[in-house]
């Protein structure tokens, strides 16, 4: 798996991987990740059309689903004690 791309943002960390035929995208926030695979062949321009699948709107509903997943976790951490 090879890194193709890194994208700065304040809010999250987005890599772009490339592995056998697919560009795995994982997005991270503290100790939590969201992990997207799109296969090569679906894509006409590549590694353009993965830059234009993270438009703002999809980087913001990602966002929103972290702070869900967060709050899953919390509650799941304090049913265990």
């Amino acid at each position: 798996m090879r890194v193709v791309a890194e994208l700065p943002r304040p809010d999250c960390k987005i890599t772009i991987f490339f592995m056998n035929g697919k560009f795995i995208i994982k997005i991270e926030k503290g100790s939590l990740e969201q992990t997207y695979k799109l296969a090569e062949m679906d894509l006409i321009n590549g590694l353009d059309d993965v830059f234009k699948l993270l438009d703002e709107e999809f980087i913001q509903s990602v966002i929103e689903r972290f702070k869900l997943m967060s709050a899953d976790f919390r509650a799941a951490y304090s049913r265990s004690q």
